[in-house]
């Protein structure tokens, strides 16, 4: 099965950015999705944005215009966080949909505070 290393949580300001980053155990394939997810305390997990292997993109409504997921290599993806809210605070999980079913990474924490 994959392996999914995330990487970029932290404290930041409102208005701040941040970028996370998800790096595979293999290279991508372009039928395979990629995404970013989050979870708050006391919420269900919500899908944030995705990507396919042919490179088609698809965002909650919440972060549309703030935030974008892209891929700068075969095994690779990010998520850039702009003009970030409070209410962006979250466990961010970055996930791979393959043929074998769905992989997660291991969480990372973005608290958006003053």
């Amino acid at each position: 099965q994959v392996q999914l290393v995330e990487s970029g949580g932290g404290l930041v300001q409102p208005g701040g950015s941040l970028r996370l980053s998800c790096t595979a155990s293999r290279r991508i394939f372009s039928r395979e999705v990629m995404g970013w997810y989050r979870q708050s305390p006391g919420k269900t997990r919500e899908l944030v944005a995705t990507i396919t292997g042919s490179g088609r993109t698809n965002y909650a409504a919440s972060v549309k215009g703030r935030f974008t997921i892209f891929r700068p290599n075969a095994n690779t993806w990010y998520l850039q966080m702009n003009n970030l809210e409070p209410e962006d605070t979250a466990v961010y999980y970055c996930k791979l949909d393959d043929a074998m079913g769905g992989s997660w990474g291991q969480g990372t924490q973005v608290t958006v505070s003053s």
